[in-house]
């Protein structure tokens, strides 16, 4: 006790009179509740990863991706493949079960487990969750799968219409996360307090999304990615309020 306060008073006398002490300068007592605690680098690359406590959302969500992805590839071609025209989000499929067609089809990954994709996957839900919560997680995902489908096909279905498209494109197949992970990607970037990281995250997503609109080799998909990716930025604001204000502004010390 002796020892604390002299540490204390040694730290008081170095920042002069009349001048507050930060609680926790000199080993006095832990860090105040505005100051994020500091966890050691291993830490830190441990909470990269989806976890069932802290990350409840990514880490339930990546098992069920895992086992449908697996299905897929171990059932029956022909039952697989019926169970992918009918989880499309093509305009044929919106217009009678709008519902179970956009929650169906983000249960449908198609490519390979370890992969840079799933990497992508992995750290943008994670690192978004672990800031700003699992729920509001959920609905940043939720928010570009959906609203990115639906502009993307009523587009279609009006270009069908005004015969600028053949009808064929009706029921032209599209499933998948892609729209919700960048959404994420997007939103994560908002949320990100290093400045340069923001920035490089958000301008390497970006440069991938409009490179692959350039190229025009699947423009309808490609334009749903940019619109994910522009709805996840659209809600910063109410994320980096959250973040203001909200518990996950100060993440735990220790790996849930």
């Amino acid at each position: 006790m002796r020892t604390t306060a002299r540490a204390a008073a040694r730290v008081q006398r170095a920042a002069g009179p009349g001048r507050a002490v930060p609680h926790g300068a000199g080993g006095a007592g832990p860090a105040g509740p505005g100051e994020p605690p500091h966890l050691p680098p291993h830490v830190h690359l441990l909470r990269l990863l989806p976890t069932p406590k802290g990350t409840p959302f990514t880490f339930c969500y990546l098992l069920l991706l895992a086992v449908t992805t697996v299905l897929t590839e171990i059932g029956d071609p022909a039952a697989v493949s019926r169970w992918l025209a009918g989880s499309s989000t093509d305009v044929q499929n919106l217009a009678k079960e709008p519902l179970f067609v956009l929650v169906a089809s983000a249960l449908i990954y198609q490519g390979a487990l370890l992969s840079p994709y799933v990497l992508g996957f992995v750290l943008a839900l994670t690192g978004l969750e672990r800031r700003v919560g699992g729920w509001r997680t959920a609905v940043v995902f939720v928010a570009g799968h959906v609203l990115a489908t639906l502009a993307t096909q009523l587009t279609v279905a009006a270009a069908v219409a005004l015969e600028h498209l053949p009808e064929s494109s009706l029921t032209r197949l599209q499933y998948g996360i892609t729209c919700g992970v960048l959404a994420c990607a997007g939103a994560l970037a908002g949320v990100l307090r290093v400045v340069w990281a923001r920035w490089l995250l958000l301008a390497a997503v970006t440069t991938v999304v409009v490179a692959e609109l350039v190229s025009l080799t699947d423009p309808v998909t490609d334009w749903s990615h940019l619109l994910a990716l522009l709805t996840g930025i659209a809600l910063w604001p109410p994320l980096r309020r959250y973040q203001r204000t909200g518990s996950a502004a100060h993440p735990r010390p220790a790996v849930p």
